[in-house]
Formats: C-alpha cells, structure tokens, sequence
C-alpha cells in the first residue's frame, strides 16, 4: 500500500482556506474563511494547464500527476511524476509551486525530494513565502537545511520585510536559528514593522527559556543589542517592561 500524508488539501483546510482563495481573495493572516467549509480539492488538470500552455502532452500529464500528488501527499506518486519530466515550478494555489506547497504541508519527504530535484527554493507564493523562509519560521529543519544546500537566498525577505531570522526568533526555535546564523543570514536586519530579530524574540513570545536561549545566540553570533525598535525603545528597555528579568540579566552582559 502506497503511503500518503494530509498534503496540501489537509493544510488549506486546516488553515481555513475557503474556494475565494483559489480566484486570488486571501484572507487576512490569521483569519478564517468566511463559508468556514473545507478547503476544496484542486484539480490538477486546472491548475497545471494554464501554467504550462507549450507543454507536450507527456510533460503535461506529468505535471498534472504532480499536482495531484502534492495534493494528496503522494510522495511516491510525486517522484514518479518528477522522473517522468513534471514541471517543477507550476502554480497550484495562492501562488505556491509544489516546494512550497509541500513545506507548507509540512511534508519533509515531499518537499526534499522536490528540492533535490531542483524545485527553486527562491520562488515565492502569492504572501511572499518562499519554502526556505517557511522552513525557517516554522522550524522545519530539515527543509531548511536543504533549501539553504540548494541556494537559498539567506537574505530573502517576508511580507513584513523580515528574514527568516527573524520569525525564528519569535518562535523561539532554537535549533532553526543556529542553522539561519551559519547560513549568514543577517543578525541585525529590521523588518517592516521596526524590528530586529532580539526584538521579536522579547516582544512576540512570553521570556521563557527558549527565548533566553535564542537571545543568547543572536548575541553570541554578534548580534547587536543596542538597536532600538521602530519607537526607539531598546531591547533591554523591552524586556524590562514584560519583567522579562533573565532576558535582561543577559543583555546586560553585551552592553
């Protein structure tokens, strides 16, 4: 028996994308479809035709066998189809290219595969994600670690003008940022909103050791703990103001 995982309908489903998004009407981050119905199932057929109109048949079918497969999770199913000569970079929804697709699936064997066999781990989706900078704000480690042996661009940015530093940050995922700071991402970039990844790491999350930790190795990776937030609040200022006292205790230590 051939072994699938939820793949792309379970993860549009399960982040409440109703059939509006398919005609390019996405929600706000964070909300939810307004019909609250399941997300539907993509035809392959309909996707992948109109993304690749000078393909010969054989191409085509492969490709339309991609897309159900990342659909569907098919990870075999998406090998046969890449060998077969699917093209890499077609469409699904939002924007997505099966790599980014497959990350947001959180299908690590999917989205490998698709990266080794050469799916551009820059492209990015209808939000400006790409899959390195999904992998790297959502800790997935793997696919991080295989984006950036592909040639991520380690400075790429986010919708909010961040590197994926940053989120990771945020998260505190500790493991993903050792792997962002010996990619070279930069340590001190500022996003949108005015933050640096110190920043994020105080304002978005709750002090705990995680964040601790991830403080400590932004700044043990020269991090620079004086740059102050959008408002010119510093970020021991910052961390003081949530009682954030071990966060402190460890700022004081680079000032």
């Amino acid at each position: 028996m051939k072994s699938t995982k939820p793949g792309l309908t379970m993860f549009l489903a399960t982040t409440a994308i109703s059939a509006a998004v398919l005609t390019g009407c996405s929600p706000e981050p964070g909300s939810s479809s307004a019909s609250g119905a399941p997300a539907p199932n993509l035809s392959p057929s309909a996707a992948s035709a109109s993304s690749v109109p000078s393909a010969t048949p054989d191409v085509q079918a492969a490709t339309e066998a991609l897309v159900e497969a990342v659909n569907s999770g098919d990870a075999a199913a998406a090998e046969s189809a890449i060998a077969d000569g699917a093209d890499l970079e077609v469409e699904i929804a939002r924007g997505m290219t099966p790599v980014i697709a497959a990350t947001k699936a959180q299908d690590t064997e999917l989205a490998i595969a698709l990266i080794e066999a050469g799916a551009d781990v820059n492209a990015k989706d209808d939000i400006q994600d790409s899959a390195f900078l999904y992998a790297g704000a959502e800790g997935l480690n793997e696919i991080l670690k295989a984006s950036i042996a592909a040639g991520a661009d380690v400075a790429a940015t986010n919708r909010y003008g961040g590197t994926a530093l940053i989120p990771a940050g945020e998260h505190g995922h500790v493991e993903t940022i050792k792997i962002l700071i010996d990619a070279g991402v930069p340590l001190d970039h500022i996003n949108n909103p005015g933050w640096t990844a110190i920043h994020e790491a105080i304002v978005l999350n709750d002090g705990g050791p995680r964040q601790v930790e991830s403080i400590r190795l932004l700044l043990e990776a020269g991090a620079d703990p004086t740059i102050p937030d959008g408002n010119g609040t510093s970020p021991r200022q910052l961390a003081e103001d949530r009682g954030f006292t071990e966060i402190v205790q460890l700022l004081d230590q680079y000032l």
